[in-house]
């Protein structure tokens, strides 16, 4: 089986304190219980990636049952579909880049559950336990050149998550033509990286997901506190690393 790490996690992990070995134990099961629902899916060339933290890692914030749902239903369903989509056509062939680069000329399947199953590989990273705050270093100064500061800057990307009509996504990327930040949306599954008519390309630093079956446990029909709620999560280092890659290059 081909198996395409298309996504480098970046995400760094530390022992910030001396912690009882029951502590450690339960860390380590829930570590092999996470595993254990994320084994590859042996129908194809596409592979559910674990989640880098708990389910309940991102508590009180986003919640461990809408986390379980959405990585180990939506997302899995996402990658078997993908996988029935590409068997037997040349798309089988490709690596998730140039797939997406070349969504346009993809079926719909493929479309939405290559979308889907990059997408929620991407956000999983977004999202980090203790996020939130405020970037710092490069990524935090050209947010305020771009942006004229920070709290602008959310408030654009909040308005911009908020208004997203039906299902869809909420970026921040650095814009393929212009090189500066920008806040972008997508509709369904789409990303900025697809070669999509009208689609405003670019690579991702940031994304939320706003489809309902992301908030609505915990927050009914109330997007707008769901949107309160991410900004306590968000994984600023991993987005600062990606920051500085895309402007090297």
């Amino acid at each position: 089986m081909i198996k395409r790490d298309f996504l480098k996690t970046g995400l760094l992990t530390a022992l910030g304190a001396i912690v009882s070995p029951a502590l450690l134990a339960a860390a380590h099961d829930e570590k092999l219980l996470r595993q254990a629902r994320a084994t590859p899916i042996a129908d194809g060339p596409f592979t559910l990636p674990a989640l880098p933290y708990a389910f309940n890692g991102l508590e009180p914030h986003i919640d461990a049952r809408t986390m379980e749902i959405h990585h180990d239903a939506h997302h899995k369903g996402y990658v078997s579909k993908l996988n029935a989509a590409v068997m037997g056509t040349p798309a089988e062939k490709l690596s998730m880049a140039d797939l997406l680069a070349s969504m346009s000329k993809q079926s719909e399947a493929v479309r939405n559950n290559a979308g889907g199953h990059w997408n929620h590989s991407f956000f999983w990273l977004t999202m980090t336990p203790k996020g939130g705050g405020q970037p710092t270093g490069t990524l935090k100064a050209a947010i305020d050149k771009d942006f004229g500061s920070f709290d602008k800057f959310s408030e654009e990307f909040t308005k911009v998550a908020s208004s997203r009509f039906g299902s869809g996504w909420a970026w921040l990327i650095v814009d393929r033509k212009t090189g500066k930040l920008a806040v972008t949306s997508t509709p369904n599954q789409d990303n900025p990286l697809m070669d999509l008519p009208g689609n405003q390309r670019g690579l991702p630093i940031v994304g939320l997901d706003v489809w309902e079956h992301a908030y609505y446990l915990k927050h009914q029909n109330k997007r707008p506190d769901y949107i309160k709620n991410f900004w306590n999560v968000v994984n600023w280092p991993e987005a600062g690393r990606l920051y500085d890659a895309a402007k090297k290059g």
